[in-house]
């Protein structure tokens, strides 16, 4: 029987204690909510710190987090409807652009690494390793009502129906994965299951023994009698399986990736979404929540120094593009230390 990732699924969590009466949660709430969106790979962080964050208040401070995918977050955050805005990549040159029409300054603070995993079926008995190659032979946009079999894609495979579940185009795992695997950003076939929710590819994958997917190693660590992860084959050495071992020493390539949180400059004069932001970035939580949220920490230094960036109020983004394939968490330090 699957287990559900244990956060929650809903489009929005408010994290508040509304049904114990403590806060008053309805639209006129004299206290305005901290309001969270983005993506569904950074939500079970940001949940965790939320609801860490209400106990740590007493439940005054509410905050919503919304599940758009990252893209769609970014779309919410750069109109001014959004704090803070979830990423699992960078932002993108047409979100900048978007956001500086609007007014709209952000201070860019990473939060953790991630290691994007390819899933398959738990009865799945003829593979246990994928490489780059097959990979793109199987989502780039001319696989598209062709590589329809898994013999299709190694001659040694069944002769068995290929089904795809994977995040829709709104994603930053969508972004981030087609970069780096099919060799362009958002380049891919566009006929297999997709959904801004993990929890949905999830339930897909844990049901159809002829599936393969992708998405946030959280949600395969949290359901692995359902499913299991297929290490990766570079070509140069031994495929990898991902882990947060892997990832944090660099192993896991190229589908180790870091995240962020994204806040508006107007928000952060807030108390109390400077207060959550700190709270955030103190070393003693991030460790334990990340890891809980099933992802990789950073280094003390790195909390520490976007605590510094978050007080100097320190706007703009360290990446010259969007998405970057392959960055390790010494290169990320180096690339927020440039501005």
């Amino acid at each position: 029987m699957m287990v559900i990732n244990k956060h929650r699924s809903a489009s929005v969590s408010i994290v508040s204690l509304c049904i114990l009466g403590l806060t008053a949660c309805s639209d006129n709430t004299s206290i305005k909510a901290i309001r969270v969106d983005g993506s569904s790979t950074v939500y079970p962080i940001t949940e965790a710190v939320a609801e860490e964050f209400l106990n740590a208040t007493g439940g005054q401070l509410p905050v919503t987090v919304g599940v758009s995918g990252t893209g769609g977050g970014f779309k919410k955050f750069c109109r001014g409807e959004t704090d803070i805005s979830d990423a699992s990549r960078p932002i993108s040159n047409e979100e900048r652009k978007l956001c500086a029409e609007n007014g709209i300054k952000y201070i860019e603070l990473p939060v953790a690494l991630d290691a994007l995993t390819v899933v398959v079926n738990s009865k799945n008995d003829w593979v246990d390793a994928i490489s780059v190659e097959q990979l793109k032979t199987i989502w780039e946009p001319a696989a598209q009502g062709k590589i329809t079999r898994w013999n299709k894609v190694d001659p040694a495979w069944p002769d068995a129906p290929l089904h795809l579940y994977g995040p829709g185009p709104d994603s930053g795992t969508f972004d981030y994965f087609t970069d780096a695997i099919v060799g362009e950003e958002d380049a891919s076939r566009g006929d297999y299951t997709a959904s801004e929710d993990d929890n949905v590819l999830v339930q897909g994958i844990s049901r159809d023994n002829y599936a393969l997917g992708y998405f946030g190693y959280a949600y395969y660590d949290e359901n692995r009698d359902a499913l299991k992860a297929l290490a990766i084959d570079t070509g140069q050495g031994k495929p990898v399986l991902p882990s947060i071992q892997t990832a944090r020493s660099g192993a896991y390539q190229p589908l180790a990736r870091p995240m962020f949180i994204y806040i508006a400059n107007q928000s952060a004069a807030r108390q109390a979404v400077a207060r959550f932001v700190r709270f955030y970035l103190n070393p003693d939580h991030a460790h334990a929540l990340v890891k809980e949220a099933g992802y990789v920490p950073l280094p003390d230094s790195a909390y520490r120094g976007a605590q510094q960036k978050f007080e100097m109020r320190k706007t703009g983004t360290a990446f010259t593009e969007g998405t970057q394939i392959g960055v390790s968490i010494e290169e990320m330090l180096k690339e927020e230390r440039v501005k």
